[in-house]
């Protein structure tokens, strides 16, 4: 029976994964079909569009004949003459889009045919006015030019019709395979459920059997057994709970931002395109509308990222009051007029081991947190101090090395937290703030991104009175450095005389991408789609100053790239960029110390500091 139930739980396993595979294969192939369902549909209005300027073409010729066989006024001939050239090429681009419709196409041989008589039957009429030969009316005695032009608006109608038939058709296609993927993946759901039910079941066997075993060996020790597995089944379920919780919440807030996000990008996208030719003006501000969600998706990104521990950190020695001191400006324009900010910035303060960047983003999340507790005004102070964090205060707290520490503190005197509330606090997607008004994700970043960095963060508050929130950094032995800013849109560095760089990405979209915004810049672009042919491109190009790559491609790595490319160029600059790096350019969540690198999705100004200075930097 045992090796039953454990043959049944391998078997459970196994459909698992086979469940998951085939959600995410037929998932990705309906997808796929869906587009390619999408783009016939952009094909049929193209026809439609192709056959109303064929039309247009033949009108228009036919008009400026009449008008200067009316009026003998050779401007009359402009029309006539450029609705000719327009028909030829117009009918040709109709043919090839009507390549893949057999009787589509025989319409368009007989449209092209009748075209081609009325033409020609123009032609004569021209003719014949300009040796004063034509006589009005003859055309309609003869009974062929005007029973030419209906028969090609009939057949132009007939086509219209047919690629209207095959429009409902292909948009039909696509709202069916909509409906496949959404059936699709609650069936998937459904199935997942049901296997978690059963292996559920079955592990509760396997316990009942066990205990049964222990109980039939000896009765006393059994007792003691069945205690000790209850108290432990009660505390795993206890905190199976707790961890499906917050998988669950946190699962939950992405697909909810994300979904608002990309309804943002999606929408003002479709506005864009929509408004483009109407009105410019509105499309830009739907365009602007775009890279707003697009920035806050990044946004989430990044956030997620910190508060896993997967962010990519740069740290460094830096004075953390010159930081502080740098950011008062921007923070009280940040938190208002009704908050009196200020700062107590400690004499003698070490150096902090740090990245700056993030600890900057770290302190605004933790003053619009307390700007945002204090609805009717109240103060808010950034302090800095020198500490130790002792054995005692470590045994206390997971995590937590003893060891001297950089303290940064923000205190506000706003409503405070309750002590529920404060166990929660760092939970991803978990905010006391009102619908719209939070995201949930910014204590969990701090938190994230101080554990990430070898330090310690710690919540101490009171409801009535205030909250202040400590970060405790490690502290850097040696003198701090200077710490460097991005350039705004209006003077980004940009290229000096013949500087090339090597683009490499294995993603078409985003190398073209970084192409044109490096071209943009002034520099001279050479670009690849694979480690390989980048390594062709340093054995023949005769300059190169900066290799920019991408770190995870398929044949090899970026890291591997740029060795090969230093053994063909000793002293090549490299500069790393990617989503989400994997161990060749960094090691326990900190850059290696010979790298450069720039997180996607980066803005025209992160990549024009970012390639300038890795450019300008010392070998």
């Amino acid at each position: 029976m045992a090796n039953t139930r454990r043959d049944l739980g391998l078997i459970a396993l196994v459909i698992g994964f086979v469940l998951l595979a085939s959600a995410v294969l037929g998932t990705l192939w309906l997808f796929r079909e869906q587009q390619q369902s999408q783009r016939w549909v952009v094909h049929t209005l193209r026809t439609q569009e192709q056959l109303r300027a064929v039309l247009s073409d033949l009108q228009d010729a036919e008009t400026g004949q009449r008008g200067y066989l009316i009026t003998r006024d050779p401007e009359y001939q402009r029309p006539y003459i450029e609705g000719k050239k327009r028909l030829t090429v117009d009918l040709q681009t109709l043919r090839d889009l009507l390549a893949d419709n057999p009787a589509q196409l025989a319409r368009h041989d007989r449209l092209a045919d009748l075209a081609q008589r009325r033409v020609a039957r123009l032609d004569i009429g021209v003719g014949r006015a300009k040796d004063l030969s034509y006589e009005p009316g003859a055309d309609m005695r003869g009974g062929v030019g005007k029973p030419l032009m209906d028969a090609s608006r009939a057949t132009i109608a007939e086509m219209l019709s047919a690629e209207s038939q095959l429009l409902d058709q292909r948009i039909a296609t696509v709202q069916r395979q909509a409906w496949q993927l959404s059936v699709w993946l609650i069936l998937c759901l459904v199935a997942t459920a049901l296997l978690a039910w059963f292996a559920t079941r079955n592990a509760r066997e396997r316990a009942t059997a066990a205990i049964t075993a222990g109980e039939a060996l000896e009765t006393a020790n059994a007792r003691l057994m069945e205690e000790a597995a209850q108290r432990e089944a009660v505390e795993a379920q206890v905190r199976q709970m707790h961890k499906m919780e917050s998988v669950g919440q946190l699962t939950g807030g992405i697909a909810h931002d994300f979904n608002n996000m990309l309804a943002i990008v999606i929408g003002s996208l479709d506005m864009a395109k929509r408004r483009m030719a109407k009105d410019p003006r509105k499309a830009e501000a739907s365009i602007d509308n775009a890279m707003q969600g697009a920035e806050r998706a990044a946004q989430l990104t990044a956030r997620l990222l910190a508060f896993s521990r997967q962010q990519p950190l740069a740290p460094q020695a830096l004075d953390a009051n010159k930081l502080v001191g740098g950011m008062s400006e921007l923070l009280r324009r940040t938190i208002g007029e009704t908050v009196q900010f200020e700062t107590v910035l400690a004499g003698g303060l070490w150096p902090a081991f740090i990245d700056a960047g993030q600890l900057e983003s770290t302190l605004v999340n933790l003053c619009v947190n307390g700007r945002d507790a204090m609805p009717e005004g109240g103060r808010l102070t950034i302090e800095t101090a020198n500490t130790h964090l002792d054995e005692g205060y470590a045994a206390s707290h997971n995590e937590v090395t003893p060891g001297q520490y950089v303290m940064v503190s923000v205190t506000d005197t706003g409503i405070g937290m309750p002590a529920d509330v404060i166990e929660r606090a760092f939970d991803p997607f978990f905010t006391t703030k009102g619908v719209g008004k939070g995201t949930g994700l910014g204590l969990s970043q701090v938190f994230g991104f101080v554990k990430q960095s070898g330090g310690h963060v710690k919540i101490y508050s009171e409801p009535g009175v205030g909250t202040t929130v400590k970060l405790y950094l490690k502290r850097h032995f040696g003198a701090a450095e200077q710490v460097t800013t991005v350039a705004h849109e209006g003077d980004l560095p940009r290229a000096k005389s013949g500087e090339t760089v090597l683009v490499v990405e294995d993603e078409e979209r985003v190398r073209q991408l970084s192409v044109e915004t490096l071209r943009e810049l002034g520099y001279s672009v050479v670009h690849a789609g694979t480690p390989n042919a980048a390594l062709e491109l340093i054995r023949s190009e005769p300059r190169i100053d900066l290799l920019f790559t991408d770190v995870v491609m398929p044949e090899m790595n970026g890291r591997q790239l740029a060795e090969r490319a230093a053994a063909i160029r000793p002293g090549l600059k490299v500069l790393y960029t990617t989503g989400y790096t994997r161990n060749s350019i960094v090691h326990n969540g900190v850059l290696d110390h010979d790298v450069h690198f720039l997180a996607k999705p980066f803005t025209v100004a992160q990549l024009a500091t970012k390639v300038r200075q890795v450019i300008d930097a010392e070998a």
